[in-house]
């Protein structure tokens, strides 16, 4: 196994155990963890550090691993959804950053306001083929307000904690920030790796 392999492994097992953990910080007080999105920053975290594909394992098996081991969030709807919605994160958010012109907080804050958009799309999809639409099912109104407006801290909360994180990382060169030339120069490292 290849050393790199082994390292997003490893820290994608740390991104799911952080996500296991967070929700009980915040989860005492059902409306502050509502608010404040504790699984998703591990998640959004992964994708990028780990890249797509461990974030988007790590984001879909997060919500239903939770549920099952500690009855929160309740598996249908809300686990079952959320799986999808965090896959969307950790996918998309990485995806975008590994094929980034430069990996820089520019492109950082770019790439997570794609995600966390097309996450909340993915998730209202989710809802509606498991609730259903009209009065009985799952409505607009909930869209707007379970995406946006009630998740707004959440949403702050991530588009700071997240690049600050990521700032840190790159200043203790554990994660640096790339530019063109340094990109097209991992890619090719890559590519001789796997030969």
């Amino acid at each position: 196994m290849k050393k790199q392999n082994l390292k997003d492994m490893v820290l994608a097992a740390m991104f799911l155990g952080l996500g296991l953990v967070l929700p009980f910080l915040t989860g005492q007080i059902k409306w502050i963890g509502n608010m404040l999105l504790p699984m998703h920053i591990p998640v959004l975290l992964c994708g990028l550090i780990c890249g797509w594909q461990y974030g988007l394992v790590i984001g879909f098996i997060l919500p239903v691993m939770r549920s099952m081991l500690f009855g929160m969030p309740p598996l249908y709807p809300t686990a079952v959804s959320m799986s999808f919605e965090l896959a969307a994160y950790g996918f998309i958010i990485g995806f975008l950053y590994s094929h980034s012109r430069w990996q820089c907080v520019k492109s950082l804050y770019r790439c997570m306001i794609i995600a966390m958009l097309s996450g909340r799309i993915v998730w209202g999809i989710a809802q509606v083929l498991l609730l259903g639409l009209g009065d009985n099912g799952f409505t607009v109104h909930a869209f707007v307000s379970g995406a946006f407006l009630n998740a707004i801290p959440g949403i702050i909360l991530q588009l700071i904690l997240i690049p600050s994180i990521m700032v840190l990382l790159n200043r203790a060169k554990l994660v640096p920030f790339l530019n063109s030339k340094q990109m097209k120069e991992k890619a090719y490292a890559a590519s001789e790796q796997n030969k």
